[in-house]
């Protein structure tokens, strides 16, 4: 492996001092780990071809000789002439330029690379970087492979001047082509990712994945203090920084990269046809888990069902994703700079089948509860689940979203962000969406803010879920002026799952194990699962413009006095 990739320039000393914690390591032991300080966790750089080393299988790997090399177009001398920097940065590293293609498989994955090297002239952007960015996006098109991206830079190389600049349209227009074509494309950010790099294609990816304390931002600290004067608080621009903000998705420590990287790419990577859910077989089960003829449930007081809904007990989305999907790996950030921790989702596995699963997310303690905003999701909650559904209809992704919130949250910080925007934003895209849309109401479907993850294609309800258009106790409280009237307005706002069935706001029931799902998590998610199997394939045969269709007039349908009338009517004559 090590002669394939070429001569490593710059070896491990027999002692490394780590620049962080200023502790004496072994250089032995320091490569062993990966470059990653064992005393502070610190990620040391790694060159482009050792990246591409401990990333890709090593028998399919292909390191691709793509001819681009940097000239001296303005005749730039700073201390000393550009060419003479060019040359030593070539001595000193082995390296044409500062990226390296690969061509080859993670995990079995396909998947074309393009790795910098902040060896070489610190990663710097110029024309040279620039078009191996974007011949690796052009290939990555060709072939229809996913493209990943390793960014190393101090940002745009000021000895090409403006041409340097044009690298950033030059790369990101490539990406675009990428999303067009709906192949999917990943950057992981290492430390440090500036300027140029960082304002186009480091940051235009699908899924952006960060090393522990890599730092990305569009100007640099000392650019920033110098500038305006601004006294920068601790960690800025760094990993924990970004992720804690909503501009990246995930962090992952070196030695888990590949096992990462390998999940996303089969997930959101090249599909191959006849995979997954087979559309000729009927989901095992479903008719014993999902009842679609009101006539067959028991009326329950709907009080009842509310006070169930609300059981801390009850499985959340979390509980569902981990015992009824596969494979899941969550995505954060609405790229806005917000995250919301009341709305989790991201890319899994439901029977092999590869799927955005989104919900709220309350939780079972007071602790957990205060955390997640007790399940009422912010605009970022909902600007990141309306990305995630865009990646997904890109990458043609059946959407799966799992509803359980009392509503929106109200506070003055989200109508200051545009909660109804966002909200309003949501319905609209998803009424839209080219690929299968089910939702899944597992507790509380409160008014606009649940409404937000479930125009779908097929909506289902638990069998004491619950969905309104406002709670009882506010419904109470503005019509009767007296909160305790509340199983008064449950019952007139016909919230349990019975009534929404009779209403056909919900298409089918799924049953819940005898006292609720809050008795039997395992039994609750296999019917969950098996519910949205049946769901899946009924929908998996359709294209993207019978979908829309189909959805657009599910919904235009409510309201009308035909199909309202003829609903009611039959709840009468019954």
């Amino acid at each position: 492996m090590t002669e394939a990739l070429g001569r490593r320039i710059t070896e491990d000393a027999d002692w490394i001092i780590c620049p962080q914690c200023r502790a004496m390591i072994y250089g032995k032991r320091m490569s062993r780990d990966l470059r990653v300080c064992p005393d502070c966790g610190s990620h040391h750089r790694l060159t482009a071809p050792r990246r591409i080393e401990l990333l890709f299988d090593e028998a399919n790997l292909e390191l691709l000789d793509v001819p681009a090399r940097s000239v001296d177009i303005l005749g730039f001398t700073d201390s000393k002439p550009y060419p003479v920097r060019l040359a030593k940065a070539r001595t000193d590293t082995g390296l044409a330029e500062g990226v390296l293609l690969a061509s080859g498989t993670i995990l079995g994955e396909p998947v074309i690379a393009a790795v910098m090297d902040f060896r070489f002239l610190g990663g710097s952007l110029g024309a040279a970087v620039g078009e191996l960015i974007t011949r690796a996006a052009e290939l990555a098109l060709d072939r229809r492979v996913p493209l990943l991206i390793v960014s190393a830079s101090g940002g745009a190389r000021m000895q090409e001047g403006a041409i340097s600049l044009m690298q950033m349209a030059k790369t990101s227009q490539a990406i675009g082509r990428l999303d067009e074509a709906g192949v999917l494309t990943l950057s992981l950010i290492t430390d440090p990712t500036y300027g140029g790099v960082a304002a186009s294609f480091a940051t235009l990816c699908d899924v952006i994945i960060a090393e522990p304390g890599a730092r990305l931002g569009f100007a640099g600290p000392r650019v920033i203090k110098q500038t305006i004067k601004q006294t920068l608080p601790p960690g800025f621009q760094t990993a924990e920084f970004l992720l804690e903000n909503g501009l990246v998705d995930t962090i992952r420590p070196r030695g888990a990269l590949r096992a990462t990287l390998g999940r996303l790419l089969s997930i959101g990577g090249k599909r191959i046809p006849g995979r997954g859910v087979e559309r000729s077989q009927p989901a095992a089960g479903e008719s014993d888990v999902v009842v679609r003829d009101y006539d067959q449930l028991a009326e329950i007081d709907p009080w009842q069902h509310v006070r169930i809904a609300r059981d801390l007990a009850r499985p959340n989305t979390m509980d569902y994703i981990s015992r009824a999907f596969d494979d899941f790996e969550e995505l954060h950030g609405d790229r806005l700079g917000g995250e919301c921790a009341a709305i989790v989702g991201g890319m899994a596995r439901l029977d092999g089948l590869p799927v955005m699963v989104i919900g709220h997310q309350k939780g079972h303690t007071i602790a957990e509860l205060t955390a997640r905003n007790y399940g009422m999701p912010t605009p970022d909650g909902y600007r990141k689940a309306a990305r995630l559904m865009r990646t997904a209809a890109k990458l043609g992704l059946p959407v799966v979203t799992l509803v359980d919130t009392p509503g929106a949250h109200p506070g003055i910080e989200a109508e200051e962000h545009g909660q109804a925007m966002a909200v309003a934003e949501n319905i609209r895209l998803m009424a839209c969406l080219p690929v299968p849309v089910v939702t899944v109401v597992t507790g509380e479907g409160g008014s606009g803010g649940a409404l937000a993850l479930a125009v779908a294609d097929e909506v289902l309800i638990c069998s004491y879920g619950v969905y309104s258009v406002i709670s009882p106790e506010g419904c109470a409280a503005i019509l009767w002026n007296d909160p305790a009237m509340a199983p008064t307005a449950a019952k007139a706002l016909r919230i349990d799952a019975r009534q929404l069935l009779r209403l056909g706001i919900v298409d089918g029931v799924v049953l819940e194990p005898e006292g609720g799902n809050q008795t039997d998590h395992p039994l609750a998610a296999q019917r969950v699962r098996t519910a949205l199997l049946g769901a899946l394939r009924r929908l998996s045969g359709m294209d993207g413009v019978a979908l829309v269709a189909r959805r657009r007039a599910r919904f235009r349908s409510f309201g009308t006095a035909e199909v309202t009338g003829a609903r009611v009517d039959r709840e009468k004559e019954s």
